[in-house]
């Protein structure tokens, strides 16, 4: 089993994301360890990108910050190396195909095998040319993760089919944000992911609420937040990962 399926096992997982380096790595990296420590089964970890096309205003904030700090991919590669120490949890990048690009494809998709990255999240890659890196993820032991939108309609068996990781579904159209209501018939979509995949599935955009978490999660495999704590990042800046860890132990409880 891998360590993906693993936060998947037996319980609904909750999946915190957080930009690297906003407002610095040291602040990321306190932050991460409050979250493992009130219980999140995964992590995504936002390689910052200087147009985050899914991104709303929180998270694109969070985007500048952290590039007006100096991150760069091989800061927030070492740093993963630090985490690795002592966190045992699946981790997985986000970010955008330019930076994949830019990096060279190769050397960055091997070097999140090295320093124990489970999985590559990139939003603006159409399924239909993921083949420009699938066997590159493939040959590392690296999944790409597929997403799943509202719009996907026929496409979504196909999707399904070919997942591998997770299925990250987005509840709503549109970029990430919290939303006080999520009208998307997400049943339906669960219902022809479950007959195409066996690959577990977790919903995300817009949830920044326990009830939502709870609502989502009883839907789905999990509940995928990440605006609602990019927002508590922005209040509280270096003295965030306490009231950040409080907040993921609410969302996690929510799902028991």
């Amino acid at each position: 089993m891998s360590r993906i399926s693993e936060a998947f096992d037996g319980h609904k997982a909750f999946i915190p994301f957080i930009t690297c380096g906003d407002p610095d790595l040291e602040t990321t990296g306190a932050c991460v360890r409050a979250m493992v420590e009130a219980g999140a089964d995964l992590i995504e970890l936002g390689i910052p990108f200087s147009d985050p096309t899914a991104e709303g205003p929180v998270i694109q904030g969070a985007n500048l910050r952290a590039l007006a700090g100096g991150i760069t991919t091989d800061q927030i590669f070492d740093f993963v190396r630090e985490l690795r120490r002592d966190i045992s949890i699946p981790m997985v990048f986000m970010t955008y195909a330019n930076v994949v690009y830019s990096y060279d494809a190769e050397k960055f998709i091997s070097t999140c095998s090295e320093i124990g990255i489970d999985g590559l999240i990139l939003p603006d890659l159409p399924f239909e040319e993921k083949e420009e890196f699938l066997p590159i993820c493939h040959k590392y032991g690296v999944d790409l993760i597929s997403l799943i939108a509202p719009t996907s309609e026929n496409r979504i068996a196909m999707i399904a089919a070919e997942a591998e990781g997770f299925l990250y579904v987005v509840s709503s159209l549109g970029v990430t944000g919290m939303r006080s209501e999520i009208k998307t018939d997400l049943a339906s979509i669960v219902k022809v992911v479950r007959e195409h995949s066996k690959v577990p599935c977790a919903i995300g955009f817009g949830i920044s609420t326990p009830e939502q978490a709870a609502k989502m999660a009883g839907l789905s495999d999990g509940a995928i937040v990440g605006s609602a704590i990019i927002k508590i990042l922005a209040q509280y800046g270096r003295d965030a990962a306490p009231h950040v860890g409080a907040y993921v132990k609410s969302m996690k409880d929510a799902l028991a």
